[in-house]
């Protein structure tokens, strides 16, 4: 038992200087905070699945946001209206929706954008999820 708290302390340990420099979001934030997340629910297992978990979310880093919601502004997308809370995780329905491709200066593969009660969001395409709330 000694030994598991132990081996956690450790990656904690490790994983916190990451953690502290991925706070500027993005995939690499997404591991790390992943990471830290399932050490303390699962030790280094947990860490493990966190941290990949975390990775495949991704985004935009938090310091792009204000710019990618400006851009956005300037693309005149229309908003979507959504009856359900506007949320990560939510899922789009099939049809109504228009998804637009992400800029590459943001560095976000995979993902779409879009407009859902005048608030953008990163969607993932095959599932329609709102993986990203853009503030």
């Amino acid at each position: 038992m000694s030994k598991k708290i132990l081996l956690t302390g450790v990656v904690l340990a490790a994983l916190a200087p990451a953690a502290a420099f991925a706070q500027s979001g993005g995939a690499a934030a997404g591991a790390a905070t992943g990471a830290v997340g399932g050490a303390i629910v699962g030790g280094p297992v947990g860490a493990a699945v966190g941290g990949v978990t975390g990775a495949i979310v991704g985004g935009i880093a938090d310091q792009q946001q204000p710019e990618f919601r400006q851009y956005v502004t300037t693309q005149k997308v229309p908003s979507y209206t959504y009856r359900e809370e506007v949320r990560v995780g939510a899922v789009l329905p099939e049809s109504g929706v228009t998804y637009h491709e992400v800029p590459t200066e943001y560095k976000v593969k995979g993902y779409r954008y879009t407009v859902v009660n005048d608030t953008p969001v990163l969607v993932e395409p095959g599932s329609r999820k709102i993986v990203q709330i853009i503030r």
